[in-house]
């Protein structure tokens, strides 16, 4: 199930997102990088998709070609996140 990044509603949206898909409680645009798989911050340009274009606003439309709607399991998750995630385990706080 995927969730709109500002209502935190669930978006309704199946398979590909259109650039211009809004989502139906918010009216907010769907099509933004708070609401794709590779959001990452902290990662060049805030994605995990390393040929995307830098976007500037993430909250904001944009027309990424790699964009995959947050929580719909579309997106593979690479060896070197799951070395990463190993890792932040291993020396996580308790």
């Amino acid at each position: 199930m995927a969730l709109c990044f500002f209502c935190k509603k669930d978006l309704e949206l199946e398979g590909k997102v259109s650039f211009h898909a809004l989502c139906p409680h918010c009216g907010m645009d769907a099509h933004v990088c708070c609401n794709c798989g590779f959001y990452a911050p902290g990662y060049s340009n805030n994605c995990r998709e390393p040929a995307a274009e830098k976007v500037r606003d993430p909250e904001g439309l944009n027309h990424c070609e790699y964009f995959v709607l947050a929580g719909t399991g579309k997106i593979e998750t690479s060896e070197a996140d799951k070395a990463k995630a190993a890792l932040e385990a291993l020396f996580k706080k308790k």
